[in-house]
């Protein structure tokens, strides 16, 4: 009961402290070690020591896979010279730089230890600096190569620990290092690779969501076991099957099973990754008790702790400043380099990793205390001043608004690829199915056309849509519960009616949050293809005051407005009643238009459905 009490009772912290952040603006994560070093003092707060094993086996693959499965691996693989290089070589740095300061201050702590507590304060954390970049809005790309990191070099601090602990237990040959760094990352990829090929095979077989969320759940622990059993890197094996099987879950999967995944993962991290910080916070209490017994004088130790702070800050903002040449063919603004070593959060696997060195290692609990200050300084100072660095340096956040023409252009394609098929399919339709498919494709697509600009003050046809529908679906809903109620339909057909009516309501409330997002400035579209018709018909100022000559004739009203490049002709978008800007370019072929709406500069060519 008591170990029930204490899981109950952290996990209503972890509740309560991650709706105080969204209140307070303020990364779970920091709250949470905040709460957790505090309530770690309280009278009748028993004290939790965080086992190693716990984390390197019990959380870290889990949290390692629901992040890999969410990472895209176009943009990893668009990046991987970058992660790589920071996820091996500045882990190998950091460590040597951090011994080094260590070895001198506490000269009797031996280079292997030294080494160790190097290794241990490393890698920075996944959890901790994708928390807080998605939360102030860094750039994609910035926040693909911080993911990307963390991902991987946590095997290549791992191993430079086994190493160095393997020195304090009587002498590493140093032959054996590089050796033992190949069969690690090598290894982990053979094991990662294979668990893909396997689970995605058994994916194709299976129709069940339940079924394949099990396996889904299984396969991190039984990735990271089947490495570490061969002497492999268990978190390069987890990484690596989850961003295959990511990669590949629109092909294996059903989209029911997509869903029922993505919802259980984002469940099972939000909770483990919260819980993660408030264990680091309650470590604190017992961690300097220990280190109230130590030899070495409390001045000493607290140089020791700082200096080894600001030797991991230091050494990665001056890594990604000094190897900027590497990145020749794709270089990184200097702002955004900043920002990445800036954002160099330690984690739990930093903490965890630092139990790992022996209990009988030269002053343990100096660097157990190390440890915690880096994890402790780095979430505190530079979580904290992460967006103030962004604001400072003007870095801009990714616009919703150009998300959205992204978006909209894509399901532009989609839905032009989809009718295409239509066309080339042999049917008989004599129940006008054909016109009611073509419909519902369409008021998708508008849909999400509309979330770019409509005139001020008034409601779309996809919010007027999703408003009534609602109110619809909430009446549907009462009456299904109402005929529950009574007893007569069996609960299987009452619970599939209404898993029908919350999938069609989470739609509505998907574009509701899409719109609610765009917000108002000027909106362009860069990237993408491009055609010979939209490469002679660049941008021009739309007119002032612009308006649809024929909805005002026919006592009609637009949604959004498009202007002719070639004529100048202005018409209203296909949401509209009218749709007289097609309606135009079908009677002249004139094949670009321009959008006529205030701070906005995107063209869209007809004839090859793309945008400009």
């Amino acid at each position: 009961m008591e170990l029930a009490l204490l899981l109950v009772s952290m996990a209503a912290v972890v509740l309560a402290a991650t709706a105080v952040s969204e209140r307070l603006r303020v990364p779970a994560p920091l709250l949470l070690v905040v709460v957790g070093a505090a309530a770690s003092y309280v009278p009748g707060v028993p004290t939790i020591h965080l086992e190693s094993e716990v984390v390197l086996l019990g959380l870290l693959p889990p949290l390692l896979y629901a992040a890999a499965i969410q990472t895209s691996l176009v943009d990893f693989n668009a990046n991987r010279g970058t992660i790589l290089r920071l996820s091996i070589l500045l882990v190998v740095v950091t460590a040597l730089a951090v011994a080094a300061v260590v070895e001198w201050l506490v000269p009797d702590l031996g280079w292997a230890a030294a080494i160790a507590i190097g290794a241990v304060v490393a890698p920075p954390d996944a959890v901790a600096a994708t928390a807080v970049a998605r939360r102030i809005g860094l750039p994609r790309r910035v926040v693909t190569i911080l993911e990307g990191e963390s991902l991987l070099n946590d095997a290549t601090a791992l191993v430079v620990l086994r190493t160095a602990t393997a020195a304090l237990a009587g002498g590493v040959a140093v032959s054996h290092i590089g050796l033992d760094f190949l069969v690690a990352a090598g290894g982990g990829v053979l094991i990662g690779v294979g668990f893909f090929l396997l689970v995605a095979k058994l994916r194709r077989r299976i129709s069940d969501p339940l079924m394949d969320t099990a396996i889904s759940f299984l396969t991190p622990f039984a990735a990271f076991v089947a490495a570490e059993e061969i002497h492999a890197s268990g978190v390069i094996s987890v990484v690596v099957a989850g961003l295959l099987l990511g990669h590949k879950a629109p092909i294996i999967q059903t989209a029911q099973s997509r869903i029922t995944e993505r919802i259980t993962w984002r469940t099972v991290a939000f909770v483990l990754e919260n819980t993660v910080f408030l264990l680091i916070g309650l470590q604190l209490d017992w961690i300097l008790q220990d280190v109230q017994e130590s030899s070495l004088p409390h001045s000493r130790i607290a140089l020791v702790c700082l200096a080894t702070l600001l030797t991991v800050v230091v050494v990665r903002l001056v890594y990604m400043q000094a190897t900027g040449f590497l990145r020749r063919r794709d270089p990184i603004p200097a702002s955004w380099s900043f920002l990445i070593g800036w954002a160099g959060m330690r984690g739990v696997v930093t903490l965890a990793a630092a139990f790992v060195i022996p209990e009988d290692a030269p002053h343990r609990e100096v660097l157990l205390l190390v440890a915690f200050t880096v994890v402790a300084g780095t979430l505190l100072v530079q979580g904290l001043t992460l967006p103030l660095m962004t604001r400072l340096l003007d870095v801009p956040a990714p616009d919703p608004a150009e998300d959205a023409l992204a978006r909209a252009a894509l399901l532009q394609q989609a839905a032009d690829a989809g009718f295409k098929r239509l066309d080339e399919l042999d049917y008989d339709d004599q129940h006008g199915v054909v016109d009611q498919v073509r419909a519902r494709v369409d008021q998708r697509t508008f849909a999400a056309w509309e979330q770019l600009a409509t005139t001020d003050g008034d409601e779309t046809p996809s919010e007027l849509y999703a408003r009534i529908r609602g109110e619809m679906i909430e009446a549907e809903r009462s009456k299904v519960l109402l005929v529950r109620g009574k007893g007569k339909v069996p609960s299987e057909v009452v619970s599939q009616v209404l898993g029908m009516l919350d999938i069609e309501e989470s739609m509505l409330d998907a574009g509701s949050d899409a719109r609610a997002g765009v917000r108002s400035g000027s909106l362009s579209f860069a990237g993408g293809r491009t055609c010979d018709d939209l490469d002679e018909h660049p941008a021009v100022d739309t007119v002032a005051d612009p308006a649809c000559a024929t909805c005002l004739r026919d006592g009609t009203r637009w949604v959004s407005l498009r202007q002719c490049l070639t004529c100048g002709h202005v018409g209203c978008c296909d949401s509209s009643v009218g749709k007289h800007a097609t309606a135009h370019f079908h009677d002249s072929l004139h094949p670009v238009v321009e959008s006529a709406e205030p701070d906005e500069s995107w063209r869209w060519c007809y004839v090859h459905n793309l945008t400009g």
